[in-house]
């Protein structure tokens, strides 16, 4: 591939209904689309990262400035790139900043999968033709108000829920849940809430048979996990301190995870996310693929990825309705009552932007040419 161009896109999407979590209330979405051009093929990226830097390090306008100023100028030194692996070389003196990478990486897998004639999943290794998908929830006021959530979601197929907690609205809520939906499959997210100190309010949790939970200490731990691990049965799930492959041979040298949810833009991109996954495998620690409340295009590498054999557990994949009134790709992801999603089998990721929502969610836009 000779990558000819790139078209950064400014765009916002408001969500359907407020999603709040332990450190934010989240009420629409700005995001970066990457587009690359390499002759007749143009691959797609997403930039996943928040307008704040309360999830990770990573803003829009940081992760602008740094696919500008510095991503894209490297990915054009490369006069020719013969795989998409050669991108995460080509980045790897950048520190951090693995959103802005991802969008690139991502639009890169697509651009080489579209050459190929072959679809992503196809080209990253993937083995399955449908891919099992849960439902996040955000923190809601009351126990009652997270009940008829859950419900609504359980009658669309969803068999996987998720529910974002905190410090006052954690296990009361929990274990109203299980109350009143029995042997569900319940997992718990706490975006670090809580510290060492909490651990005999944790270990309450045990009682609740969750499927995991996730994060509960600080973003950028892995040593208290691992203390925490030992004293609890309930499987602990690394997200937020988990950036690299590298990050995550140590976490299971630790003994800090029992599983860990690899989320695209989080890692890097495709390339890092399939490391991760291989470095699980060979550990025979399961994973599965997260998400960022993300757009068709996101959502689209996510589904590829969730295809490779040790996605074990439901992703956060849900359909194209569960944020968004509109999406701005097509075809819409919908699930089944088996709460799967058909993986596509187009080239590339297999969804093409609709036009005029492109656009019409599109509020800058910028083009860099070799």
């Amino acid at each position: 591939m000779e990558i000819e161009k790139v078209v950064l896109r400014k765009m916002k999407m408001r969500l359907k209904k407020p999603f709040k979590v332990s450190f934010a209330v989240i009420k629409e979405r700005d995001f970066i689309v990457a587009e690359v051009y390499s002759g007749n093929y143009v691959g797609y990226g997403d930039c996943s990262a928040l307008p704040f830097p309360f999830y990770n390090e990573e803003t829009n306008q940081t992760a602008w400035h740094i696919l500008k100023d510095y991503l894209i100028p490297i990915l054009f030194e490369k006069r020719t790139i013969d795989h998409p692996e050669e991108i995460n070389k080509l980045f790897s003196h950048i520190r951090r900043n693995q959103m802005a990478k991802s969008a690139l990486d991502c639009a890169v897998w697509d651009l080489y999968a579209k050459e190929s004639n072959m679809s992503l999943w196809k080209a990253l290794g993937g083995e399955r033709l449908q891919v099992e998908t849960g439902v996040s929830i955000g923190i809601q006021q009351t126990p009652n108000d997270l009940l008829r959530v859950i419900e609504g979601h359980l009658e669309e197929g969803y068999r996987r829920v998720k529910v974002k907690i905190k410090p006052g609205q954690d296990f009361s809520y929990l274990e109203e849940v299980r109350k009143q939906f029995g042997n569900i499959m319940l997992m718990a997210d706490a975006n670090s809430a809580y510290s060492l100190k909490d651990i005999e309010l944790l270990k309450q949790l045990d009682d609740l048979n969750l499927l995991m939970i996730e994060q509960p200490l600080a973003h950028d731990d892995i040593v208290d996990h691992a203390k925490l691990q030992k004293e609890m049965k309930t499987r602990i799930c690394l997200d937020e301190s988990i950036h690299s492959v590298e990050d995550a041979k140590k976490a299971i040298e630790l003994g800090s995870t029992k599983t860990i949810n690899i989320k695209v833009a989080r890692v890097g991109g495709l390339t890092e996310a399939k490391k991760i996954h291989n470095l699980c495998a060979d550990h025979n620690i399961p994973v599965w693929c997260g998400g960022m409340l993300d757009t068709g295009i996101s959502r689209a590498h996510n589904i590829a990825v969730a295809t490779l054999p040790n996605f074990k557990f439901p992703g956060d994949i849900p359909a194209s309705n569960r944020y968004w009134e509109k999406d701005f790709v097509s075809p819409e992801v919908v699930i089944n009552q088996n709460s799967m999603i058909e993986v596509p089998k187009g080239q590339g990721i297999g969804f093409q932007p609709i036009s005029s929502l492109y656009e019409e969610f599109t509020y800058e836009k910028k083009e860099f040419v070799r």
